[in-house]
């Protein structure tokens, strides 16, 4: 399998203000927990994602990848906005394991999704052979659905099935419009079957409903856009460990084909993020 969503850091409160204090995530996460949790978890490759808005980090993680055969891709930062980004961005995608570009969309207005700074940083993206991760919550989705379209020439992967609100025993309707809008466009290469746990809204995990999340991706998108990511360690917020949400994301894919779940486990991130 194929994680195509983790990060790495070495904590302090200072870099990371959105980690709760004294939560799991409030400890180092580098490279020997990162084995340990995908030796757990029947892991072999990984694709990391940045998880600061400093270029600083881009250059870190794949300083980490440098050691690390086992991880396959890095997913970074840069300042897109930044009239001078297409230097620095050229030097990240001069690395062979440099494969996209994240910004936290999910923390920005609206109008932020359609800046012609923006625009213009994401246009460099396609000739460097970059996709771009979209990190957005299901509110958002009308606002990503103008940004995909001014962008037909990017690859783009969504992150965390768009970050639906999750309760028990039902299918939020305007996310369902919304991802059955995206997935008519042909530039949204993949979705990532990750960060579920967190965007449940309930005390208790209720894993029927996350598994009819997975069953509708599947269907609005295809198997062949759909790829496994553990968003390790943000889940362990509300699992135990990376294992546990792999062991349900086999479950969720029990009735596929082997196939299937060779795309879904590993093929597909392979393949989308050329790996």
């Amino acid at each position: 399998m194929i994680d195509s969503h983790h990060h790495l850091w070495s904590y302090s409160a200072g870099e990371y203000p959105w980690i709760p204090p004294g939560s799991p995530l409030a400890n180092d996460h580098l490279l020997t927990e990162l084995e340990q949790a995908t030796a757990s978890a029947g892991v072999d490759a990984t694709v990391v994602v940045q998880a600061r808005q400093v270029v600083e980090e881009s250059h870190r993680l794949l300083s980490l990848a440098d050691r690390s055969e086992l991880i396959a891709g890095v997913v970074g930062w840069v300042p897109l906005v930044d009239e001078n980004v297409a230097e620095p961005l050229a030097r990240l995608a001069a690395h062979d394991k440099f494969k996209g570009v994240r910004h936290v969309l999910q923390d920005e207005p609206d109008d932020y999704f359609l800046r012609d700074d923006f625009h213009r940083g994401l246009s460099l993206l396609p000739d460097l052979d970059l996709r771009y991760d979209l990190l957005v919550y299901q509110n958002q989705l009308p606002a990503s659905i103008r940004l995909v379209d001014r962008q037909p020439d990017l690859g783009i992967i969504i992150d965390h099935i768009a970050k639906p609100r999750i309760l028990k025993g039902r299918i939020d309707p305007a996310w369902k419009a919304g991802m059955t809008e995206l997935a008519k466009r042909e530039n949204i290469l993949g979705v990532k079957i990750s960060g579920m746990v967190t965007e449940v809204s309930d005390p208790e995990i209720d894993e029927d409903t996350l598994r009819a999340y997975f069953e509708e991706t599947l269907r609005i998108f295809g198997v062949d856009r759909l790829m496994f990511g553990t968003d390790w360690p943000v889940c362990l917020l509300r699992v135990d460990s990376c294992q546990t949400w792999t062991e349900m994301f086999r479950r969720f894919t029990a009735s596929l084909s082997s196939d299937e779940k060779a795309a879904v486990g590993h093929d597909n991130a392979a393949r989308i993020y050329g790996l």
